[in-house]
């Protein structure tokens, strides 16, 4: 439960200008030094105040107090979203009003200005260059406007969803310490599926969710100006799209929304499996159970990806989706406009197709994300209020009695664990504790003697009767307890440590000679659940914590069992019996020849006394008890006494001598460090990851489709640009036949005006939202007009009837639908398989790792890479890959299609990818680094709750709550402070790459204005800009998602390094090895020469040992072979339970049968 070594780096923003906030100029000196340095702890900065998780939990959980007592007072459930809301609502809103003021005014008026612009370049145009430059820079400045408020908008929106993670974990972790003991419906795996998928579900919630209110606003106004822009035919676009993404995106959601709670149904079982299997290990290994635990695992795999496959689907088909809706919708609008008898122009395309590029943005993609979001937010918050709401322990055991010279009573006392038990566990229990005595309480296994002491403890609950105590508890669990720390920190439990008291109790608990075996000392790190002690010496640890308490009433369950004879003796004598003399002392035991020193005697059976008194009382009255007595209890009391009981001067001497020189001399051990990868990634991570879903051909599929779909969708735009460019040259073809006057232009660029009925009669086009000239000629020109017009297309084969194109235009979408539809779906079928062998792989991988290993690495930091990882591999990270490749294959038809028009931009271009080259090159470095200290981060935070689990019962009674609710928060801002870090660098990156974009916009737009000639269209000119504008706008995201998917690969990397740890002998020996079938025909060991050792680094427990037992023999063995007979036999100190499907226990059982 030791927090990590802190290092104070004051945070940089807190003092920071506003221009230095504005561009992340605080930021400059991290990027610059994690591109040159891996990052570790002590170069990340402190914690914004604002981030702090004790102060986020103290305003969650006052206001979910406040819903719990109003929802009380009214007769209602209460509900989290309520809590949630009070706490985050109003900087939710303030974000919001930017991003009305983003979408419904800046993303609005700079198609608007857009079409002024390729007005200029129509020959129909009277604008001056002055009114294009100004255009022009309408344009760029709209672009850079939203830039900032974009960034800084989503920052605050991702900082409100950390902390709204940060403040429920919090909030769950209080819970936890208070959850009573009877909650059988929840488990340590979903505990921490809980605090992992569903908690990691706020990170990204908030960025979208103000387009489930702006979406209609901003439809809205975009649907007028399309209206105004090509009148009826805008119904046709506008209704597509709505039915497109409302309804179609709506049903998706919603069903996704029911398959993201059977994945977390799934993901929950799976990791409850995978808690018990680890927390067991030591016991699969023994009875080699290895395999049937991994088809186990790989089973319960199989039914979460199956559910998780569906999912994936639907998300590439909805991903799908965003590439050709707006390509459609725009296509059935021209067809219906030239349906209506109209004929297209490059401004009412191009502006049109921005504005509904804005409408695909919000519709197809923003508000589905938003919704989709928000349903599977709906449901973490669902299950996160399941979890508030379950039984909490109430410390009702704890009132005081009016007899001061009794310490405890129980009237009438009934309990029982389940609320629907048929057989009560404890019945009528009557009894008065009195104080300063030592009490022993015996009987048969599951006669309720643990139960007896839970309900002291106030761990179990009385349905009947009451039981009162008098003084503060101090509780010595049956299944000892230890957190990963040193073992001075497991004694001293947050007590202050005072030397004198310290010694004396290492004396009485017999660990002297124990402190001077370790290799440390007192300061040795016992290991996660204390792995790195045997199974003595942590009783003895896990005693003595409760001993350094000074309580008035000490609680003991069974802590003799674990020790040996002698050693037992000691702990009785020396510690129970000398050092708590005047104490109140309730020991549990299965020792009974400790029983003639206790004051008292309650035998328990089925629940209730059976019979109590004294030792003499007893031994009078009940025959049958002598006899028990006379079964039970060992005489074997001589030699190996000297062994423990040392001359207590010499002992208090040389446990000082050993005190001092720890506390002076060793530096102090600290943690074995989570397998982190240094450096860049290696190219072979991607490589393996791709191989591990499917073959090399299906690879090549999936990579062909991509260019066949970018293709065709590509082709769409550059056919629209095409066929604009088309009635230029008809338009200018008239102007040179005489057929136009040349007089006809548009004075003011405010207002396009032309003269309609001209050009109605030739087949142009109208522009009805615009104000209209009347052009004053007689029938007769008119008609002959129309007659040489005709004259001219029939005869120039070069142009394409309205038909043909369409006919064109129609074959490009259907090719874009078609092929990135397939696409996605194979990709996401290759990134499920390999999530799914993936996992497999590493689980086989771990369950061949040597027990060291396990002794070294908390639970919590195994099942990190089994829940976290596994699931940003199953869903964040195959998103970011297909996001960041569709937008790069996007990125470059868009740059082909530029360069076609104006071939000279490719300075521009270069210019442009260099500066690309070397943003990109400063920040993903330093991203990759942080998310890796950000995954090792994370995993403490679940060690920590892994181990309060255990050690609940513990940690209550010694009422060290605060203080591990304190830990788990310091847990939490350690993590934050790198996650806070890796969400500011992605903005600052975000921005930076915008920035670029806009200068590259810019450097096409104004070299358009100022190189207007002829020969340049206005079809061309908006094809170029909307397309540049359109890379404007994906080219940060898609880099982010690049460099998103370089960092959520780091889950990959993660998860193959689990793959490549050291590995046992293999589970089966060769056929040519194995023994005969009739082997072994009689039970005989021998050792020759045997030497061994825990690790490499420790000195040999066992020197050249060498014995045989023959069969039949009764042996007993010294510390050090009992204690290697113990690890390497099924006689383990670690019990392992498997509490979970039957057919798990099924296995288990079937398996200790054979």
């Amino acid at each position: 439960m030791n927090v990590s070594k802190k290092f104070n780096n004051p945070n940089p923003r807190i003092s920071a200008n506003l221009l230095s906030k504005l561009i992340f100029g605080w930021l400059f000196s991290l990027f610059w030094y994690g591109r040159n340095h891996d990052l570790e702890m002590k170069n990340i900065y402190n914690i914004m105040p604002d981030d702090v998780s004790e102060l986020l939990g103290n305003k969650l959980e006052q206001n979910w107090k406040n819903e719990v007592h109003t929802a009380e007072k009214n007769g209602k459930k209460p509900k989290f979203f309520m809590a949630l809301r009070k706490t985050f609502l109003w900087s939710f809103l303030y974000y919001g009003g930017w991003y009305l003021f983003l979408c419904t005014v800046l993303r609005v008026l700079q198609p608007y200005v857009l079409g002024l612009l390729i007005w200029h370049f129509d020959p129909r145009a009277s604008s001056s260059p002055t009114e294009a430059y100004l255009y022009a820079s309408g344009v760029i400045i709209a672009a850079i406007l939203m830039a900032f408020i974009t960034h800084h908008s989503q920052l605050g929106l991702l900082e409100i969803g950390m902390r709204m993670r940060i403040a429920s974990s919090s909030l769950m972790y209080r819970k936890l310490l208070r959850l009573s003991k009877s909650s059988t419906t929840i488990t340590p795996g979903q505990i921490i599926n809980l605090l992992s998928n569903d908690m990691s579900r706020f990170d990204q919630l908030f960025i979208m969710l103000h387009y489930i209110w702006i979406m209609p606003i901003q439809g809205s106004i975009i649907a007028f100006l399309i209206w105004q822009n090509v009148g009826i035919a805008s119904l046709a676009g506008v209704f597509l799209i709505t039915i497109q993404t409302i309804p179609v995106q709506g049903y998706i959601s919603k069903w996704t929304s029911k398959l993201r709670l059977k994945i977390a149904v799934k993901t929950d079982e799976r990791i409850r499996l995978m808690s018990e299997i680890i927390n067991g290990i030591q016991v699969i290994k023994i009875y080699t159970w290895e395999k049937p635990f991994q088809e186990l695992v790989s089973r319960a795999r199989k039914y979460e990806v199956d559910v998780l496959t569906l999912t994936s689907y639907l998300r590439g088909f909805t991903l799908a989706t965003f590439v050709f809706t707006e390509r459609t919708t725009l296509y059935f609008t021209i067809m219906a406009y030239v349906f209506t008898g109209h004929s297209i122009s490059a401004d009412k395309v191009f502006s049109m197709a921005q504005y509904f590029n804005i409408l695909q943005a919000t519709m197809a993609i923003f508000y589905p994300i938003a919704v989709a979001s928000a349903a599977e937010a709906a449901v973490s918050i669902k299950r996160i209020e399941n979890f508030l709401l379950l039984d909490e322990n109430v410390p009702s055991a704890h009132s005081l009695l009016s007899n001061k010279e009794a310490s405890i009573a129980m009237k009438g006392v009934s309990a029982s664990w389940t609320s629907n038990a048929i057989v009560n566990t404890l019945h009528n229990i009557n009894i008065q504790i009195e104080a300063g005595k030592l009490y022993a309480i015996v009987g048969a296994v599951g006669a309720g003697k643990s139960s007896f002491l839970q309900a002291i403890l106030g761990e179990l609950k009385p349905s009947h009767g009451q039981v009162h105590v008098n003084g503060r508890i101090s509780y010595v669990s049956q299944e000892t307890w230890l957190f990963a720390g040193s073992v001075r920190n497991n004694i001293l439990f947050g007590q202050t440590y005072d030397k004198d008291k310290y010694q004396k109790i290492v004396q009485v608990c017999a660990l002297t000679k124990d402190f001077k075996q370790l290799p440390y000392g007192d300061k040795t790190l016992v290991g996660d659940r204390g792995t790195a002690l045997s199974g003595g010496q942590r009783a003895r640890i896990n005693l003595a914590r409760s001993i350094y308490r000074n309580t008035d009433i000490y609680l003991f369950d069974d802590p003799l069992s674990a020790v040996d004879t002698h050693v037992g003796r000691h702990l009785f004598d020396e510690c129970i019996s000398d050092y708590l003399r005047d104490k109140t002392r309730i020991l549990v035991t299965h020792q009974l020849q400790y029983l003639k020193q206790c004051d008292y005697i309650i035998i328990l059976n089925n629940g209730q006394i059976e019979d109590e008194g004294t030792f003499a009382g007893l031994q009078e009255n009940h025959t049958n008890f002598l006899e028990i007595l006379a079964r039970k209890e060992t005489t074997t009391e001589g030699t190996e006494m000297a062994k423990v009981d040392l001359n207590p001067t010499l002992e208090a001497t040389t446990l000082n001598s050993i005190i001092d020189a720890e506390d002076t001399e060793k530096e102090e051990p600290r943690e074995t460090e989570e397998l982190l990868a240094k450096g860049s990634m290696s190219r072979s991570v991607y490589w393996k990851y791709l191989r591990s879903g499917d073959s090399i051909v299906a690879i090549i599929i999936f990579f062909f489709l991509t260019i066949v779909g970018q293709i065709g969708s590509s082709g769409c735009d550059y056919w629209v640009g095409y066929w604009t460019k088309q009635e230029e040259l008809r338009i200018k073809a008239m102007r040179k036949e005489g057929l136009m006057n040349d007089s006809f232009a548009i004075p003011s660029a405010s207002s396009r005006q032309i003269d309609n009925k001209l050009y109605d009669e030739l087949g142009d086009f109208s522009t009805t939202a615009m104000t209209q000239t009347n052009y004053s000629t007689d029938d007769t020109q008119n008609l002959t007009s129309v007659n040489n017009a005709t004259k001219i297309i029939d005869r120039d084969t070069y142009y394409y009837n309205p038909d043909t194109a369409l006919w064109i235009y129609g074959m490009f979408i259907v090719m874009s639908i078609v092929m990135t539809t397939s696409r996605n779906l194979i990709f996401y079928r290759i990134c499920m398989n390999a999530s799914k062998n993936l996992h497999n792989l590493m689980f086989s991988c771990l369950l061949k790792a040597p027990m060291s290993f396990f002794d070294n690495n908390p639970a919590g930091r195994i099942l990190n890479r089994f829940s976290k990882d596994i699931g940003a591999v199953d869903e964040s990270m195959p998103r970011a890959m297909i996001e960041a490749i569709q937008i790069f294959a996007v990125m470059i038809g868009i740059l082909v299609q530029v360069l076609i028009i104006n071939w000279w931009i490719i300075f521009a271009v270069i210019i442009m990818g260099f500066l690309f080259g070397m943003v990109r090159n400063v920040y993903v470095p330093t991203a990759q680094k942080l998310k890796r200290l950000e995954g090792n981060a994370k995993s403490p935070v679940f060690s920590h709750v892994n181990s309060t689990l255990s050690g609940l019962t513990t940690i209550r009674s010694a009422g060290a709550q605060e203080m591990v609710r304190k830990q788990f928060d310091e847990h939490q801002d350690l993590h934050t402070s790198i996650y806070s870090l890796s969400v500011m660098t992605g903005v600052a990156f975000g921005l930076t790459l915008d920035i670029v974009s806009i200068c590259f916009v810019a450097v096409v737009t104004y070299s358009f204005v100022a190189l207007n000639d002829d020969n340049t269209f206005a079809g061309n000119v908006g094809l170029a800009i909307s397309q540049v504008l359109i890379l404007c706008g994906m080219l940060q995201y898609g880099l982010r998602q690049m460099a998103e998917m370089i960092t959520q690969m780091t889950s990959v990397e993660r998860i193959l390094q689990f793959t490549e740890l050291e590995k046992e002998g293999p589970f089966e020996s060769n056929p040519a090895d194995k023994p005969s079938s009739n082997w072994p025909s009689k039970g005989e060991i021998k050792f020759d020469r045997v030497y061994l050792r825990y690790s490499e680094s420790n000195s040999s427990v066992l020197k050249s040992l060498s014995f045989v037992i023959e069969p039949g023999m009764k042996i007993r063995a010294n510390k050090g072979l009992r204690q290697a007979l113990k690890e390497n036999s099924a006689l383990s100190a670690s019990p392992g339970r498997y509490s979970g499907t039957h057919r798990c226990r099924e296995i288990v059982s079937h398996l200790c049968s054979v």
